[in-house]
């Protein structure tokens, strides 16, 4: 049958068409393909090509609160190889293990390995010197990475607030650890390109992401104060042997740590060659123990704000011993004080006048307060490793508990607890939250990410309490049994604390923990210390006798470095036998170098500069020395 010619060409056109149809949309398909996903597929493609070499990025600073650094890197760069790309691998792991002081067959292995890049155990952190040795071998396959160590100029100093770093820079614990999100920064990498074989392609450049550094960590600790605390617990470990020493230094009026160390301590670089126990126990907020009589402070400022006392015109009479539920409680001065004021209760930390406030305060307020003032929960220092404390039960505390712990006995309660309670006691009746971490400080643009500021909890008394409390505790370091920690010009307050310690539910016979609280000025807190002492040895173990002095000296040095001046007013320290002369400084500035040698017969001289007239004297007028102290005088014209 013969197909008409109309037919053919009705034919040809429909292939026509539909050929037309398909190669548009195998254009439109290859245009889709080359103009709309080139980018992305061609990035596919050189991910399934590249290999990474990490570059570490700057773990951030941390420095105290006036920028001194306290931790702080060294470069140390790191060997990275890729497997594929080394062309002579026993060659490679000869030179290598040479220049690590390695073995051979354990580099073998690793730059042997079926993965795209190993990190060598031997080259990791290494020195510049060495890097350079292997950079000028110019071995295929091997790379040196920017790296860098953790670097603590102190030494252990702070060790336990500052805490320490891992091998690949990781925090572990301290600060570094709580912190570490912020400090360690985000890898940067050089990136190149290589076949399904491993070899390098020689027509792709290399891509360099540069690492982000950390950011650096202000901390509210001042170096200056830290650093005398430092010496002071030295002297202290040297001349007691103790098992133990906590130091803490607050600013009470915002929850700043000011300085915090124990003893025993350690070296953050070398954190290995300790004991866990050593650098995971943070005693500060870590350690949990019966306070002893600085725990007096919380029952007198409840009673006080309970207007159960009158510390100045109430008497008490103390024989010695109190008897509470069938229990005979002594005081610790064999025989008692007598008869004495409520005032003198505090400043003689006398036992039973304390049971007598927790009696007219029950038990329901008495543990009000205590819980008030924060004890029996954490302060939420923002430290890792913070112990609650341990309470009595409410349902469980009969008369003998509540009589005890009225005296600050069979609670146990943390440092950084007593450090904040106390704060609130004296700075006007407000618990704070104690803090170490001030700012997060971008290091490239200098902008401050993260800033912490005072969080207040609660009122827990009033400001007239709070001041009766200052006062009391004031009468105590100028009259009663903190006299060691009385500082000549500046008015301060404090409570001492001796502690008998439990094990297996029993009280250790001559093995205490004695401790001091302190503030100054009395009027106007500036500034809290606590030091405790755990079972000082060749010595009568009371908070009296060993923490008070401790304290007085931190202090002493501190109030100067904070510029608090001293002040006129207050107590003046009821002298004793033992007690050195104290000689007020005349002003002599403008007197002539006759008239000077008049002025001074129980104080030595040391005169210098030229001239007939004074024009400069240290100490400055007014200023209390002992007797036979050395004057140094300043002439001029």
């Amino acid at each position: 049958m013969r197909v008409s010619n109309v037919t053919v060409r009705k034919r040809l056109l429909i292939f026509f068409l539909i050929g037309l149809l398909v190669f548009l949309l195998i254009a439109l398909r290859l245009g889709y393909v080359q103009l709309y996903l080139g980018n992305t597929l061609t990035g596919k493609a050189k991910d399934s090509w590249s290999r990474d070499i990490p570059f570490e990025p700057k773990r951030g600073e941390i420095v105290d609160r006036n920028g001194v650094a306290l931790a702080t890197n060294l470069s140390a760069p790191t060997v990275y190889v890729v497997p594929r790309q080394v062309e002579n691998a026993n060659e490679t792991a000869a030179k290598l293990a040479n220049v690590l002081d390695a073995s051979v067959d354990k580099v073998y292995k690793e730059i042997t390995k079926n993965q795209v890049y190993v990190r060598l155990s031997e080259g990791t952190k290494i020195s510049h010197e060495k890097a350079k040795e292997i950079e000028a071998f110019s071995l295929k396959g091997v790379f040196i990475a920017e790296d860098s160590v953790r670097y603590y100029p102190f030494g252990q100093y702070l060790s336990h607030v500052l805490g320490f770093t891992g091998k690949y820079n990781q925090g572990l614990m301290g600060v570094e650890l709580t912190y570490d999100d912020e400090l360690k920064g985000e890898r940067g990498h050089v990136r190149f390109y290589s076949d399904a074989k491993g070899k390098r392609m020689e027509n792709m450049v290399d891509d360099y992401k540069e690492p982000t550094n950390g950011k650096n960590l202000q901390l509210t600790i001042d170096s200056k104060i830290q650093t005398i605390m430092e010496r002071e617990m030295d002297i202290a470990e040297a001349t007691y042997n103790p098992d133990g020493i906590i130091g803490i230094a607050m600013n009470p009026n915002n929850g700043e740590i000011l300085a915090m160390s124990s003893r025993p301590t350690f070296d953050p670089s070398k954190y290995q060659e300790v004991k866990p126990d050593v650098y995971n126990r943070n005693l500060p907020v870590w350690s949990s123990y019966e306070p002893g009589s600085t725990f007096k402070i919380i029952t007198l400022a409840a009673a006080l704000e309970e207007k159960k006392v009158d510390l100045e015109h109430e008497g008490f009479y103390d024989p010695g011993y109190t008897k509470v539920g069938g229990a005979t409680l002594h005081c610790w001065k064999r025989g008692g004080h007598g008869h004495q004021s409520f005032l003198e209760v505090v400043q003689n930390s006398c036992n039973p006048g304390f049971v007598e406030l927790g009696n007219r305060l029950g038990k329901e307020t008495l543990f009000s307060y205590v819980k008030k003032f924060g004890f029996g929960t954490r302060t939420g220092i923002d430290l890792a490793g913070e112990a609650t404390g341990i309470l009595f039960d409410l349902n469980r505390v009969g008369p003998v508990e509540q009589a005890t712990t009225a005296f600050g006995q069979g609670v146990s309660v943390t440092p950084i607890q007593q450090v904040a309670a106390v704060s609130a006691a004296v700075n006007g009746g407000i618990l704070y939250t104690p803090y170490v971490a001030k700012q997060l400080i971008d290091p490239v643009t200098g902008e401050v990410t993260m800033r912490k500021t005072a969080q207040e909890k609660r009122r827990v008394i009033s400001e007239d309490t709070s001041k009766k409390v200052r006062e009391a505790l004031e009468s105590v370091v100028a009259l009663g049994s903190g006299q060691k920690a009385f500082i000549e010009g500046y008015r301060v307050g404090g409570k001492t604390g001796t502690a008998q310690k439990v094990q297996n539910g029993q009280y250790i016979k001559n093995n205490h923990i004695v401790s001091f609280i302190g503030f100054a000025p009395a009027d106007d807190p500036q500034l809290v210390v606590y030091i405790a002492v755990d079972n000082p040895k060749g010595t009568v173990q009371f908070g009296s006798t060993v923490s008070a002095p401790i304290v007085g000296n931190i202090m002493k040095d501190a109030l100067i470095a904070l510029d608090v001046k001293p002040r006129k007013g207050g107590l003046a320290k009821e002298k004793n036998i033992t007690d050195p002369i104290m000689v007020e400084i005349p002003n002599v500035v403008g007197m002539t170098k006759q008239e000077l040698y008049t002025q001074f017969s129980t104080l030595k001289l040391d005169v210098s500069g030229k001239g007939d007239k004074v024009v400069k004297q240290a100490p400055e007028a007014g200023v209390k020395v002992k007797e036979g102290s050395t004057i140094r005088i300043y002439l001029g014209d």
